[in-house]
């Protein structure tokens, strides 16, 4: 090929690549802080859509134009969609219990009824930009498909696509509308809303039919238990087409649950995340190249997305692929949940200047409020006792956990006034505590640290002695066992704590974490961000790891605990010794304990010991 030749190829690549952009469906982003809310379960994820904007953030691709704040969904227009004695009863907040599965305190109810008239307003306000702009709009909450008329079910209180779909009649749009829900549950609140409706079709594959209401629009597939890539997505390929083409809808509905992921916390099902962005493709290019059978009305038909189920830290990443391409072009692989966590802390953090940390000093641009001692103090300098680390001061610390949304997590699992309390004197490190109220009665956090200079030559760490975050209010269950050294359920807070331990040796120039885990499990849950120090200890780890990883957590560390783990060779009993783990901070110790020669040595390790249960 001659030089011409592959310019011109080149330069019809970029006229294709341009081409697409330029054809690219118009996509709008819905979100709120209000969002966030917790349950009980811990399988919820609070930050779920928080995460989707902060990896599209990150990638260049959010635009400030394309993200709208929604309002709550009026009462008046939720009355068109739910009972008025239901609507009545919400009020009680015994009225919810069936719905989560618990007995919810005042705040948990406030908050959980809060969030969702939030997200049923965003899929009200996505449903109009997407009319408008006759494009795309993703509500970054919602798909709440188990609310039914006269009751809520399943974490479902508010019908959001319901009450969308009514604010659209109301305004005159009288078109046919296609429901796709792609959760792993049956969207059957939403049949049930449409039932004698022939200009609402509901299409769902699920895995179990729930409520089997007939309805005059409706496709119901069950494809039962264990389903993987190749049933699901021939079976939404063969299935989809057929009723799109005969409905012809104006307005289409999708709910992307990311539940029947394989990695979902909830599901059992095998798709992986390779078919769930194909899913979530074929489903948007099928709408996109559909033109409504409507000569008046130009353009495609405008497409709603809402998230609906999806369960654990991760399955905010199903979504961020999806919306990467959507935005982007090209499907983005987003990085870990705790990547992405630390990510935002950094960006919170870069907001708060040293002087309000501190407590001291001007604050200007030029000088940060720092003083001279100040910045020897940070460095070990100093040996003041008003100072968490000789830097932080009360008021500091708690002005970052206020900014960092650590005291709202509290507020809204029912600690209203949370307390902070420093313990500066005692010889095995400085202990920071907060608590539940004013009156320090209910510990909810204890951190203990020091300074480390011995553990690694040549590299200083901030050590955590002691790290308790519990939720006293909250009850053991099947869901959620008791595992070794607790005495109360935890707070779900694990990767914002460290996050915010990375920040502080960020600030004070550490080059790491240190962390000595005194039973498996607390091992087990660091090992995503920690690694041992030693690579013989790491591989012993990993091949106690690769006995232990079918079974769930609390039964994995009951067999270490109770010497129900021995060594192959000689038959003794294996004893969980506690050793240092760390998470580098610097490059410096991010060789140390990442490069060739320790991998190397650690597989060794690994594939030496041998280990049965």
């Amino acid at each position: 090929m001659s030089r011409l030749e592959r310019f011109s190829t080149a330069l019809r690549r970029r006229w294709r690549k341009l081409s697409q952009v330029l054809e690219r469906r118009p996509v709008e982003l819905v979100y709120g802080p209000g969002y966030y809310f917790t349950l009980a379960s811990g399988l919820h994820d609070p930050r779920r859509g928080e995460r989707v904007l902060a990896f599209l953030e990150q990638q260049g691709l959010l635009r400030e134009s394309s993200l709208h704040e929604p309002h709550p969904v009026t009462l008046q227009l939720l009355r068109r969609v739910h009972d008025e004695a239901y609507l009545d009863a919400l009020h009680h907040r015994d009225a919810l219990t069936r719905a989560v599965g618990y007995g919810l305190s005042d705040s948990e109810h406030d908050a959980l009824l809060a969030a969702q008239r939030l997200m049923t307003g965003g899929t009200v306000l996505a449903t109009r930009l997407a009319r408008a702009s006759r494009g795309t709009a993703i509500n970054l909450g919602g798909g709440f498909h188990h609310a039914f008329a006269d009751r809520a079910e399943r974490f479902c209180v508010f019908h959001d696509i319901a009450a969308a779909i009514a604010d659209q009649r109301r305004q005159g749009f009288a078109g046919p509308i296609l429901v796709v829900d792609l959760d792993l549950h049956d969207g059957d609140a939403t049949r049930a809303h449409f039932a004698d409706d022939a200009s609402v079709h509901t299409f769902s594959i699920h895995n179990l039919t729930g409520t089997p209401r007939e309805a005059v629009e409706a496709t119901v597939l069950e494809l039962g238990d264990g389903v993987g890539d190749d049933l699901y997505l021939t079976t939404l390929r063969r299935e989809l087409p057929p009723v799109a083409e005969r409905l012809r809808p104006e307005l289409v509905f999708f709910l992307a649950g990311t539940d029947p992921a394989e990695d979902d916390k909830l599901g059992d099902w095998t798709i992986t995340a390779e078919a769930m962005v194909e899913r979530d493709r074929f489903v948007i290019d099928l709408i996109g190249q559909a033109e409504p059978d409507r000569g008046s009305l130009p353009g495609r038909v405008p497409l709603v997305m809402a998230l609906a189920g999806g369960y654990g830290s991760d399955t905010w990443r199903h979504t961020a692929r999806t919306v990467s391409w959507l935005l982007g072009g090209e499907v983005l692989e987003p990085p870990s949940t705790e990547s992405m966590t630390l990510a935002g802390y950094r960006r919170l953090a870069a907001r708060l200047r040293p002087s309000e940390l501190t407590g001291e000093g001007p604050g200007s641009s030029e000088d940060w409020g720092l003083t001279e001692e100040d910045i020897y103090g940070a460095l070990g300098g100093s040996t003041r006792k008003d100072r968490f680390l000789n830097y932080y001061s009360a008021h500091g610390v708690e002005l970052a956990l206020e900014r960092a949304g650590i005291f709202d997590r509290l507020r809204a699992l029912g600690y209203r006034h949370p307390n902070l309390a420093f313990d500066l004197d005692n010889a095995s490190g400085e202990t920071l505590r907060v608590y539940g109220s004013r009156h320090q009665r209910e510990l909810l956090m204890e951190l203990r640290v020091r300074r480390d200079k011995g553990t690694l030559r040549g590299f200083e760490m901030l050590r955590v002695e002691w790290l308790l975050l519990q939720n006293p209010r909250r009850a053991f269950s099947d869901r959620q066992p008791r595992l070794p050294g607790q005495a109360h359920p935890g707070l779900g807070m694990l990767r914002d704590v460290v996050a915010l331990l990375v920040l502080v040796c960020d600030r004070l120039q550490l080059d790491g974490l240190l962390f000595v885990p005194s039973h498996f499990h607390t091992a087990s849950q660091s090992r995503r961000v920690l690694r041992f120090v030693d690579p013989a200890a790491e591989g012993q780890f990993r091949a106690l790891d690769d006995l232990l990883a079918s079974l769930p957590l609390a039964a994995a560390t009951r067999a270490v605990s109770e010497g129900r783990v021995r060594y192959r060779d000689t038959g003794e009993t294996f004893r969980w010794q506690p050793v240092p783990m760390v998470l580098p901070v610097s490059d410096a110790l991010e060789s140390a304990v990442k490069g060739a020669d320790y991998e190397a040595e650690a597989e060794r390790a690994r594939q030496a010991q041998r280990f049965d249960l």
